[in-house]
Formats: structure tokens, C-alpha cells, sequence
């Protein structure tokens, strides 16, 4: 108790030194004097400003702004009564309003014509008028605590105040003491104690909204000078750090930098994150921001571009498939780190999304892209832990540097709170630029307002977040933790080893609370044969009953066009049916059945790549192949119509899935020819000897491969064993073994 006393008395101690030191500052300098000082500091302005004499980027960039802007000032300002949830024009509107007044501002600082700070000043005092009479929005969610008034929910509210607080700062110089008590009275304050005070809830929730909160409170209150605001920004509202922006940058992201709710929320919480440290960054260095927690916040820009293929984020949970390292908040993110780093490494990926933003650090990535400074960015396989301790599971990336980069992900995380998915153990598998083993992501038009407003459908719930939507064993016809996300958030896998090597990578984990009295475990391995130019992919799954037999799924769901199967298949030509009744399954039209044969059971497709995949399965015989579509009592066509199959073992307490996916040849339509459409894989065999488990691997050349790995937690240096007669022996977590053509 005395330790707890005495930290949370250092604590106290440091926030009130940084306190004495800040009001000094604003004792002696007002606010006014300082803008800007949010992620535009007056110390930027100057060379920003020099930058505009010389042909480049930069420049053009700016002027590509001031057109827009001076397009903007030729028209009536509009800010309209709020009506219309995500998508609708109101709502849109007030988007396009804090975009235009931050650009104004911005071209204001590099100008110092006095027009676009009136056009700011406007439009603020407009705002000023309106937004006192507003109650709450009519379209905000009933019973839930997050409500808006320029928006549905108190997130756009945030994020709106993030980017008009920034205007507001670089115009603060040009206004009167009569223009700005009228704004901030009517508009800056209102609106900050709505989203802290009013929305206690939110504004110290651990969670995206939280955080787009507590940066736009923490940032007016540097505007402003409310010393006050910035304290409950970052610690909370009663200022005992259990809430606030430093809570969040503990407890949202692993030690490594992966953000708890997956890449594209990462994608969007970066944005908060960034301009708020920046902000801080600005005003009070003495913080350190960008070294807290061990530079976390440095990590988390690094691991969102690391969580990304061929521009695209890889889509676990809630996730819109479109977005790419081409949004604003990672152009913000990669700017702000090349500017804190100097690595060269960000400008290669600033280079990648092609747009110039008008900060100081924009200008430092601009001019050194100009200059040819670009090194390339280096993708990593790895294993991102998860959880704030790095132990709640992780998000596993294998990449093979060949002909076409390929990447594996596999997902033994964490739940991901609200916005996860119940899909523990699951993979997806890219190449050649395309997605080849898919994750539906969610069931969501972003922002189309005729489909439910622009938020979640119903089929989000119903099918997207459940097992079945994902290629990962289902038990029964449930979905993991029964589908309850309260449930779900207390357990994760664990993460038993993830080992690389010039050969491939390789990564196992387990899980046995998704379903009571089951235990899943699966090892997956991207290893690549030297006489095959494409890598395989190399899937075991374990499920184990510790009493009762159970019926086991185990999805796949591809992108492309069916070309054959090595079995016969029973398909439905004049009718469908739906799959099952609930958990997803009532979305799966039933297409095909078959039961094949034992031995090996073989599933070719076409992606729109014109690259051929095959995956090839061991079968006993008394395991069903289930194809499907999705679609099935979908009344609004909400759902996209994908393909894929499952193997169903019936009546089982154990059972051991194994298969290899194997991209292989080519189809070109233009000039008429096929290549390589068969399957080279003849051979597909499963043993353990002790610790060490081998799957071997023959082709139709004749020659075959053994990849042997060590499953047990523990790495040994000295792995032996005997295989046909001969002795095998290798350091580390896996080999892959070249056996001797017969």
C-alpha cells in the first residue's frame, strides 16, 4: 500500500510540475501569441512558407489546396440543421465543413491573407450560433451512451472538434477579443464539455471513441488555455489515470505496437493517437510523449504499415476490405515518424501513398522524396503479440520474398472487443498482389446511407462475426464463446512458438475455452520447396473432445472460380437450401456434397490473378466435403455472393485436419494459353515421433520434402529423429528436408 501511495504521489507530483511549467508559459505569452502550436507549429510556418518559392511537392500541393479552398470561398457557407445518420447529406456536410476550415487555415498560415481567416471566422461563428440550440441528434442509436449533435455519435463530434480545434489555432492570431469570447462561449467550450463531462462514459472508455475524445478535448484546451481540459485528456476525467489518452496508449496497444481491435481500427485510431502527441509534442516537449512507454506510439505507426499487403490492411474483424495505407491518418502517421526518425525506410511508403500534407513534417517528407532520399521498406514475418503485457495471443504474418510476395496471416489473437470477430485460430493467404484465402471482413457499406444509413447490417452480426464466416473449426454448429463477445474478450489463445528461417516460417497455438470441454490447436507453416517457385502453405488443426463427440467444420473460403475437384460431386442444379438454421449457417447456400474417398482429397480454383490454387487434404473417408455460397436468407442482398467448402467430421472427440495449399501455374485469357493447371502434389503424408511432428510432401517430379518441426514449447538446439530408415537432426523450431528421389 505504501508503494501505491508513494508512486501515485510521484505521479501527482509530475503532473503538477508540468502544470507549474505550462501556466508559466501561458501566464507570460498568450495563446493567440503561440499559434499555431497543435501539429502546425509557428516554428514550421517560416520554412513552410520558404518551401512555396521553389517548384516541388510541397507546392504543388498547396496550391491543389488553395484551388479548393478559393472554390469554397466563392459559395454560400452551409451548415445545416443535423437529420442524417453516416452517408446523409447533413452528416457529410458538417464533414466537408472542418476539412475546408483546417485547409483554410492552413493556406491562412502560408498566406497571411486575411480572407481565409475570415472565411474560418464565418463559419466558426455560424457554428457558434447553431450549436447551443442543438439537443442530441436524431438519429443517434437508442439506449446507447454515445450519442452526438452534429452527428449521430459522439466519435464524429471528436473527430470533427480534432481538425476545426487546428483551424481555430491558425487563425487565432487574426481574430478579435469580441470574435473569439463569441466562439469559444458558443462552440469550443459547449462542445467540450459535452464530449468529457456529458459523456463520461465514452470520454474514459479504453477504446477508439475514447481516444478521438481525449485528443480532441486535450487539443482545444491548448488552444484555449485550459490547462484543466489537457489534465483530463490525459488522465482521465477525475485525473486518477484510469481513464485518459495515456491509459489508452497503455492498454489498447501491445508492447510491440499492435493495436488490440486489429489493422483497421488501428488504421483509424492512429489518427487521435498522432495529432494529439504531436500537440503535446509541441507544447509541453518536456512530456517526452514520443518515448512513452518505450516509444509506443513510434511502434504503432510502424506495425499498422507492417499489418498491410499490396497496400491493402489485412481485414480481420470489422473491417472494410478498400482500406490501404493510402488513408489520411497513415499519410499523418508516416510523416510524423519520418519527422521524429529520419528513417528513410517511411518515405518509401510516403512515396507508396502519394499525397503531400501541409505540416512541417509533410514538408521534410516532401523535400526528401524530392531529393530521391527513399530507402525500401522492409516487410517482416512476424508474430505481433497481443494484448497491453504482448501474452494475449498475437497476430501472425508470414511473408515469402518470391515471384509474387505471398503472405500468410494467421490469427490466434485476442477477441478484439466489440469490433472482434469469433474466428480464433484463423488464416488468409495472399499472392500476387491478390487475396486468395479470404476473411469476409464486415457486412457494411461504409457511409452509403440507402443501406442501413452507412452502418452495420444486421448480416454483420448474423454471419460476418460468426465462426463459420471464417476458416477456422466450428464445433456443433457454434459459433466460439457461443458468439459472446463479453466472453470472448476474457479469453485468448496461446501463442505455443512462431520461428522464421530462409526456409519459410512457421507458427502453432491453442485455445481451449473457445468451446467448453474442446481444445483446438493448429500449426500453420509457409515453407518454400527449391523446385517450385511459388511457397505451400501447410496447415495442421488438432480438435480434441475430453468426453463427448461432436460434429467438427472446418471452413475454407476462397476468392475465385471453382475448376475441379479430384472427387465427385452431388450438386444442386435445380434448387438451394440453406446450410443450417443459426450462427452464420442460415447464409450459406448449399451448392455441393460429396464424400471423398480416403486418401487425398484435392479443391482447385481460378483467382481473378489468373493464378491456379490447389488445396490438397488428407481424408478418411468418413469425412464430408460441404460447398457453399454465401447468400442464403439474405432478403436485401446485403451479402456478397463468395464461394467456399467445408470438411465436416461427424461424431468425433478427436480429429486431425491436414492439408497444403498450392498456388501453381497460369491462365491468360488475352493471349490464349494455360500453364501448369494441375496440382504437382502426389504425395501428402502426417507423423509424430516424440516432440518432433513431420508432414512429408512429394511431387510429380518424384522428389519429396519432409518438414519437421518441434512442438513443444520449448526450443531445443538438437532435434532428432529417424524417418525411413534414416537419421535427421536440426537446430531450432523446424527444417524442411529434402528426402532422397526414388
Amino acid at each position: 500500500m505504501l508503494l501505491a501511495f508513494f508512486k501515485k504521489m510521484q505521479v501527482n507530483l509530475t503532473a503538477m510540475l508540468l502544470a507549474v511549467s505550462w501556466c508559466v508559459l501561458f501566464s507570460a505569452n498568450s495563446a493567440a501569441s503561440h499559434s499555431p502550436n497543435l501539429v502546425i507549429s509557428h516554428s514550421d510556418v517560416p520554412a513552410m512558407k520558404k518551401a512555396l518559392s521553389v517548384e516541388g511537392s510541397f507546392t504543388d500541393a498547396f496550391n491543389k489546396v488553395k484551388d479548393k479552398v478559393d472554390t469554397q470561398l466563392a459559395q454560400a457557407i452551409n451548415i445545416p440543421v443535423p437529420k442524417d445518420s453516416g452517408g446523409g447529406f447533413t452528416h457529410e456536410r458538417h464533414k466537408k465543413n472542418y476539412r475546408l476550415m483546417y485547409d483554410a487555415g492552413i493556406v491562412f498560415q502560408l498566406t497571411q491573407n486575411e480572407r481565409y481567416a475570415q472565411y474560418v471566422r464565418d463559419m466558426l461563428l455560424e457554428y457558434a450560433e447553431l450549436y447551443p440550440t442543438l439537443p442530441l441528434h436524431p438519429k443517434r442509436k437508442k439506449g446507447k451512451t454515445n450519442p452526438g449533435k452534429l452527428f449521430w455519435q459522439s466519435l464524429n463530434e471528436a473527430v470533427w472538434l480534432v481538425y476545426t480545434s487546428q483551424a481555430y489555432d491558425m487563425i487565432l492570431s487574426s481574430l478579435s477579443e469580441a470574435d473569439k469570447n463569441k466562439i469559444e462561449t458558443g462552440l469550443f467550450r459547449p462542445i467540450v464539455k459535452f464530449l468529457s463531462v456529458d459523456s463520461p462514459k465514452t470520454f474514459n472508455k479504453v477504446h477508439n471513441h475514447g481516444t478521438w475524445l481525449t485528443a480532441a478535448v486535450g487539443m482545444t484546451g491548448y488552444v484555449l488555455g485550459e490547462l484543466e481540459w489537457v489534465e483530463q485528456a490525459l488522465y482521465g476525467l477525475d485525473k486518477s489515470g484510469k481513464g485518459g489518452f495515456l491509459r489508452q496508449l497503455d492498454e489498447l496497444f501491445s508492447p510491440e505496437g499492435y493495436y488490440n481491435e486489429g489493422p483497421y481500427y488501428q488504421r483509424y485510431a492512429l489518427m487521435p493517437f498522432v495529432t494529439f502527441a504531436k500537440a503535446i509534442e509541441n507544447n509541453q516537449p518536456e512530456r517526452k510523449i514520443f518515448a512513452y512507454r518505450d516509444g509506443i506510439i513510434l511502434k504503432a505507426i510502424d506495425t499498422t504499415i507492417q499489418l498491410s499487403y499490396n497496400k491493402l490492411f489485412f481485414p480481420i474483424n470489422d473491417a472494410i476490405k478498400s482500406k490501404g495505407i493510402d488513408t489520411i491518418e497513415l499519410v499523418h502517421g508516416v510523416a510524423i515518424a519520418y519527422g521524429f526518425t529520419q528513417d528513410t525506410d517511411f518515405l518509401d511508403i510516403a512515396k507508396q501513398q502519394d499525397q503531400v500534407i501541409l505540416t512541417g513534417d509533410g514538408l521534410k517528407v516532401a523535400q526528401a522524396l524530392d531529393d530521391g532520399l527513399a530507402t525500401p521498406y522492409q516487410f517482416k514475418s512476424k508474430a505481433f503479440g497481443d494484448g497491453a503485457d504482448g501474452k494475449q495471443g498475437a497476430l501472425v504474418i508470414m511473408r515469402q520474398k518470391s515471384r509474387g510476395q505471398q503472405a500468410l496471416l494467421f490469427k490466434p489473437a485476442a477477441q478484439g472487443l466489440g469490433h472482434g470477430h469469433f474466428d480464433k485460430l484463423t488464416w488468409q493467404f495472399y499472392d500476387n498482389g491478390h487475396e486468395i484465402v479470404s476473411d469476409y471482413g464486415a457486412a457494411r457499406f461504409l457511409n452509403v446511407e440507402a443501406k442501413s444509413g452507412g452502418g452495420y447490417l444486421p448480416e454483420n452480426n448474423t454471419f460476418a462475426k460468426q465462426t463459420v464466416a471464417h476458416n477456422t473449426v466450428v464445433v456443433d454448429e457454434n459459433s466460439h464463446f457461443n458468439g459472446k463477445v463479453k466472453t470472448g474478450n476474457k479469453h485468448h489463445p496461446e501463442l505455443l512458438f512462431f520461428a522464421k528461417s530462409k526456409q519459410g516460417s512457421i507458427s502453432s497455438a491453442q485455445i481451449d475455452t473457445a468451446y467448453q470441454g474442446v481444445s483446438l490447436k493448429r500449426t500453420m507453416a509457409l515453407v518454400k520447396l527449391p523446385e517450385i517457385n511459388k511457397p505451400l502453405a501447410i496447415d495442421i488443426f488438432d480438435v480434441n473432445s475430453d468426453k463427448k463427440s461432436h460434429q467438427f467444420d472446418l471452413p475454407l473460403h476462397y476468392q475465385g472460380q471453382l475448376i475441379d475437384t479430384n472427387f465427385v460431386l452431388n450438386t444442386a442444379t435445380q434448387s438451394l437450401s440453406a446450410l443450417g438454421h443459426k450462427n452464420g449457417y442460415q447464409h450459406l447456400w448449399l451448392t455441393a456434397t460429396s464424400q471423398p474417398e480416403k486418401g487425398l482429397a484435392k479443391v482447385t480454383w481460378l483467382n481473378e490473378n489468373g493464378k491456379f490454387y490447389t488445396q490438397t487434404a488428407i481424408v478418411d473417408g468418413d469425412t464430408e466435403a460441404l460447398f457453399t455460397r454465401i447468400g442464403a436468407n439474405d432478403p436485401s442482398f446485403n451479402l456478397r455472393n463468395e464461394s467456399g467448402f467445408i470438411y465436416r467430421k461427424k461424431a468425433a472427440k478427436q480429429h486431425r485436419f491436414i492439408s497444403v495449399l498450392e498456388p501453381h501455374g497460369q491462365y491468360n485469357p488475352a493471349k490464349e494459353f494455360t500453364v501448369a493447371a494441375q496440382s504437382t502434389i502426389t504425395k501428402l503424408t502426417h507423423h509424430i515421433k516424440g516432440d518432433i511432428e513431420l508432414v512429408e510432401v512429394g511431387l510429380t517430379t518424384g522428389q519429396s520434402y519432409l518438414l519437421a518441426f518441434n512442438r513443444s514449447l520449448a526450443k531445443k538446439t538438437n532435434n532428432t529423429f529417424t524417418y525411413q530408415d534414416n537419421n535427421f537432426s536440426f537446430n531450432g523450431q523446424f527444417k524442411l528436408f529434402k528426402l532422397s528421389n526414388k
